[in-house]
């Protein structure tokens, strides 16, 4: 079964944690995780990468892990929403884990004089 959840808003430049959780055990001691941020299911290009490996998930538990954007993430999404669904990697073959992330992403008002 397919959900979508809308999300809190990501600004772009700064960082982005959004914890997940589920009824059931889905991120257990030693899971690995992937994601791909793209502005929509069908788009080819990749805005982003999130990977367990690279401190983009941290498990909290069997049941809540937390997701992690770094501003240099942010930064190179477009605004609008970005989309991403969670896989499970440590698993052969790796295992989608029907989970499905709609963000909105906003500009903030206070931004750095750069952006």
């Amino acid at each position: 079964m397919r959900e979508t959840v809308e999300g809190p808003a990501i600004l772009p430049g700064y960082p982005y944690r959004l914890r997940l959780a589920s009824e059931s055990p889905l991120f257990l001691q030693g899971a690995q995780f992937y994601a791909h941020v793209r502005q929509s299911t069908s788009a080819g290009e990749i805005l982003a990468e999130i990977a367990s490996q690279s401190g983009g998930f941290e498990r909290r538990s069997d049941t809540e892990i937390e997701l992690v954007l770094s501003p240099a993430q942010t930064a190179a999404l477009p605004l609008g929403h970005v989309v991403l669904d969670l896989i499970r990697t440590d698993l052969d073959p790796p295992q989608h884990l029907g989970i499905f992330l709609e963000l909105p992403v906003l500009q903030p008002v206070t931004r750095s004089s750069a952006s």
